[in-house]
């Protein structure tokens, strides 16, 4: 959520400049083989750490040749021109990706405060009984629910807007297990155990959307849009006889059982609680990996036009396929 914006707005290095960059390395590389080479070319065996850096170098070299040639593709392929003419429209999405996740970061932060300050305790799950601190989700949905289906529109954006930035971030990261790569996600070289993996972390996803829907909108997820009526007794000018009016208030934790109806999802929640508490330190961790992942990807330059696509650990069969690179 934060590297996918900044990454659209910041754009891609130049693939012409890239690949002169590395014919450099290649060239340095191939000299640095040589001079090790020529210190035994009287018959003398290298020592092991030369050995070593040869071997090294030698696998260096292999990868650079694969980013040439890859570069070389890039730089001459239609798609790479028609993603340089629809540049600003990339930043356009950037801006509005990035304004959308402060957006479910404030709103997640100030619901996660509201909890802090006017929660029941761990003991229940951190279940407020109302909202305190309002944020602009949880007033939207509500006004949005009068309206079918706009609020229907808007959960589907959320839903489809965590989908997406997860599916960049996993292409980027790959699938690990704790600090062991497993799989890449890599355009035509991926694994079908990787798309099995990937399917399953995106259900998960969706599966946890709903209790993050909870958390953005609580009001909107345990009343939505319901009211009840009050009673409003007023004296009338002229008249002994009081008159009885009917008020709507928005549902809420003062409200009549009979006249408003919680949603199965707080009521899951309040008797499961440990679930909610679990989720509740997850969104303070969710908010401070944000921050973090911002500062980061604010600090770091403009990706590789062959970002992820040429590593170091591939293999020479799946790396060098002609269809892959010249057909």
């Amino acid at each position: 959520m934060s590297a996918l914006p900044l990454n659209l707005i910041k754009g891609t290095r130049n693939a012409s400049y890239e690949r002169l960059e590395n014919t450099e390395d290649i060239e340095d590389v191939e000299q640095n083989i040589q001079r090790i080479k020529s210190k035994c070319r009287d018959g003398r065996p290298l020592p092991t750490r030369e050995r070593q850096m040869l071997q090294q170098l030698e696998d260096k070299l292999r990868t650079l040749r694969k980013r040439g040639r890859r570069l070389e593709y890039v730089e001459k392929s239609c798609w790479t021109k028609f993603c340089g003419i629809m540049r600003p429209l990339k930043v356009v999405w950037g801006i509005f990706f990035i304004l959308v996740a402060l957006l479910f970061t404030v709103s997640l932060f100030l619901s996660n405060l509201d909890k802090a300050l006017h929660s029941t305790g761990i003991g229940s799950g951190f279940i407020i009984l109302k909202t305190n601190l309002t944020n602009p989700l949880n007033m939207l949905l509500p006004i949005l629910q009068t309206v079918f289906p706009l609020d229907y529109i808007l959960i589907t954006t959320i839903i489809m807007y965590f989908i997406f930035t997860s599916m960049a971030g996993i292409r980027n990261i790959g699938i690990w297990f704790f600090w062991i790569r497993l799989y890449k996600i890599r355009r035509g070289r991926t694994r079908p155990q990787a798309l099995l993996f990937l399917c399953m972390i995106l259900l998960l996803i969706v599966l946890h959307t709903s209790y993050m829907i909870y958390s953005l909108a609580p009001q909107y997820v345990m009343y939505g849009s319901q009211k009840y009526l009050i009673t409003n007794n007023k004296t009338l000018e002229g008249h002994l006889n009081n008159a009885t009016t009917y008020v709507s208030k928005v549902c809420d934790a003062d409200a009549p059982e009979d006249q408003c109806t919680v949603t199965r999802t707080y009521l899951f929640l309040h008797k499961f609680w440990f679930f909610n508490a679990a989720y509740y330190f997850g969104n303070w961790a969710f908010i401070a990996v944000f921050l973090i992942g911002l500062i980061v990807s604010c600090c770091k330059g403009k990706k590789s036009v062959i970002e992820g696509e040429v590593d170091e650990d591939d293999s020479d069969i799946s790396d060098d396929e002609p269809s892959l690179y010249y057909g």
